[in-house]
């Protein structure tokens, strides 16, 4: 028998989602305005390290995702 959903957890919050969601439908389904910001580009998805992780991936039970403002790294300038 398999899940029909899978529980994961989105910036501490846990919900659950269709089994074959994406890490974007987590999002959406706790914070539709930050979902829309990851669409945007303005914010963007990072696992429970930091690391950055693509919004159409499918999450596995008991993932964790942070959403995190999107900040452009700045050339170095050179002395």
């Amino acid at each position: 028998m398999t899940a029909t959903t899978v529980r994961v957890f989105v910036n501490e919050q846990g919900v659950s989602i269709p089994a074959g969601g994406t890490a974007l439908d987590a999002v959406r389904a706790l914070f539709p305005e930050d979902a829309s910001g990851i669409e945007a580009g303005t914010l963007k998805l990072t696992d429970s390290r930091g690391l950055p992780v693509s919004h159409d991936v499918v999450p596995p039970s008991g993932a964790i995702f942070r959403v995190v403002a999107h900040r452009e790294r700045l050339p170095l300038e050179s002395a």
